[in-house]
């Protein structure tokens, strides 16, 4: 089979090209993970709570900027595979010259914006005294990296949208090694803590949008990359935003969401603070396959709707949920088993972390098995540019039932974070419940071969 032909979304056996493109896409999230996961281990080898407080705090509010980032990124990944789907090569170059203009603006403006409110998202946050200083110099040195985290994503995004997930694997790999080569470097030799953490992560993503970049001059995939496709085109542009900003807003509501619910367990203590922040670095890991089939059932969808065979697109969320539903449960019988065990990686030294971490995790775990389903929902809606059907039924989720919920559940248990824990799959169960009413609705009324590849 030709490289090309490999990349088509269009033919062949349904789950067999689902498989081939989200592995590759799986691994590539499993090593954009441990980088966060690589700067806890490495700093709980060598400091105490206050450091793992800092750094779990701060990778928060940066996995927020990645996912709006990744968000806005997934309007170009869908516009790019519907214009392969049609075969429209000269549509797909219009569009990531475009996705590469904007985002350029876009990552400036941001990285300013943010240096400017570091200190009043340290307020809000109610970040613990002792880990104040380590955290805004973790901030500080993220945030001026944000124009090498959202080149990355938009470069990966190019080529997902043209079927393509093995190379970001190999951008992704070799940004991994050097991670946790200079965690182990600034922050076990050097004793640069936080600091040395975001230093880390700051340059291994540079070294990867570098490579990232010099591929796509050079890839070979029908699709030219010509000097007019540079220039600004209000549709083009005005597309892209049309699928990716309901996107970008939905998950940038929903991370709020999840600072908010962090920034409750900060007012308990450094403690529990690190408890939170440990396993949400923990169900990050776990949620890989869902957020890897959310953009697998995306690009598959979105070449197939761009060709009109509909009938695969649909079956390509069939398969999502399934495959997803499998792994979830695997993951919340092992997360209730070997809760404290999995801890302990992460914090052997702070017997009340790892108390707390572990009753946490129990609850929180199970939603590993209600989040697939109605992020396979999100991915499916996105590829037909209905992006909003995703918004609504998250931020239902997120501001009626988690946020209420954890702050219900740490002021009536204030001695144990389980029904915190809870929290999240109950809204993940609101979702899933939005997310077949508005399919099945949608489905009787107008029929998805209507929507047309431009949304």
């Amino acid at each position: 089979m030709s490289d090309r032909s490999r990349k088509d979304l269009t033919v062949g056996s349904v789950p067999r090209r689902m498989l081939s493109f989200s592995v590759p896409f799986l691994i590539s999230c499993f090593l954009q993970t441990f980088y966060g996961l690589a700067d806890l281990l490495i700093t709980g080898r060598f400091n105490g709570a206050d450091c793992i407080t800092a750094i779990s705090v701060g990778s928060q509010v940066m996995h927020m900027v990645t996912v709006v980032a990744i968000g806005l990124a997934s309007g170009s990944m869908v516009c790019i595979g519907r214009c392969v789907g049609a075969k429209d090569a000269a549509g797909a170059s219009r569009y990531i010259g475009n996705s590469v203009l904007f985002f350029s603006v876009f990552s400036v403006i941001l990285t300013a914006l943010l240096l400017l409110l570091t200190d009043p998202i340290l307020k809000i946050l109610s970040v613990p005294p002792e880990s104040l200083t380590q955290t805004r110099s973790y901030l500080t040195i993220c945030f001026a990296g944000i124009p090498f985290i959202t080149a990355y994503n938009v470069l990966s995004s190019v080529f997902r949208g043209l079927g393509d997930t093995r190379r970001p694997l190999i951008f992704v790999g070799i940004a991994g090694v050097l991670n946790v080569a200079l965690d182990l470097l600034l922050i076990g030799r050097f004793r640069l803590g936080a600091a040395g953490a975001a230093a880390a992560t700051l340059t291994s993503q540079a070294v990867s949008v570098a490579i990232a970049a010099l591929a796509v001059r050079r890839m070979q995939t029908g699709v030219s990359l010509r000097k007019a496709d540079l220039r600004p085109q209000k549709h083009e542009i005005g597309t892209i935003l049309g699928v990716g900003v309901p996107i970008a807003i939905q998950e940038g509501l929903i991370q709020i969401s999840f600072l908010a619910i962090t920034a409750i367990a900060n007012r308990r203590g450094v403690e529990a603070a690190a408890a939170v922040g440990v396993v949400e670095k923990i169900i990050g890991f776990l949620f890989l396959v869902p957020s890897s089939m959310l953009s697998t059932v995306c690009a598959f969808a979105s070449q197939n709707c761009g060709a009109g065979e509909h009938a695969r697109s649909r079956q390509s969320l069939r398969y999502g949920i399934r495959i997803c539903i499998g792994y979830g449960v695997v993951c919340a019988l092992v997360c209730n088993l070997f809760a404290p065990q999995i801890l302990s990686l992460f914090a052997k030294d702070s017997p009340a972390v790892v108390e707390m971490g572990a009753q946490y995790l129990r609850a929180y775990a199970l939603d590993s098995i209600l989040a697939c389903v109605h992020f396979c929902f999100s991915g499916f809606f996105s590829a037909y540019g209905k992006s909003n059907y995703s918004f609504v039924h998250n931020m239902i989720s997120a501001l009626l039932v988690r946020i209420p919920a954890s702050y219900f559940a740490s002021v009536r248990f204030p001695h144990t974070l389980y029904p915190m824990g809870l929290a999240a799959p109950l809204g993940s169960l609101v979702s899933i419940v939005i997310c077949v009413v508005l399919y099945a609705g949608v489905r009787g009324v107008r029929p998805w071969q209507d929507v047309r590849r431009d949304p």
